[in-house]
């Protein structure tokens, strides 16, 4: 798993990535729930080779983070083909939802340490 420094590094991989899934961890060293979940992230980039994993160190790579609009952590954002899969902010969806009645496109950014949810997100998108 590839650690990320800046966003230039950010733009690389996802150019280098092409049509693969590509699963951005924000995490820290400090962080409780970061630590508990690495271990499973780790093991899921060796188990699903088609996907690309990488790491940013919100502490290290602040900028970034900010960015990316990241204000929690862990975050996982997921991206193909350089575009972030969530095509909506929640406030709009929210509003397209609630104006629509049917919610069309989930949400495939998230928080929380949460192993089985990142998994089935990964297949689902793959």
């Amino acid at each position: 798993m590839q650690c990320i420094k800046d966003e230039n590094e950010f733009k690389t991989l996802l150019k280098s990535a092409g049509c693969k899934l590509v699963v951005i961890e924000f995490s820290a060293k400090w962080c409780g729930p970061c630590k508990k979940i690495c271990p499973i992230v780790h093991a899921m980039s060796m188990h699903y080779q088609n996907v690309v994993f990488a790491n940013v160190d919100v502490d290290d790579s602040r900028d970034l983070a900010q960015t990316c609009n990241v204000r929690v952590i862990p975050t996982f954002q997921l991206f193909k083909q350089t575009k972030k899969v969530t095509l909506f902010t929640r406030i709009k969806r929210a509003i397209c939802c609630y104006r629509s009645g049917v919610e069309r496109k989930p949400i495939f950014e998230f928080c929380g340490a949460d192993a089985s949810k990142l998994e089935a997100k990964i297949q689902e998108l793959m």
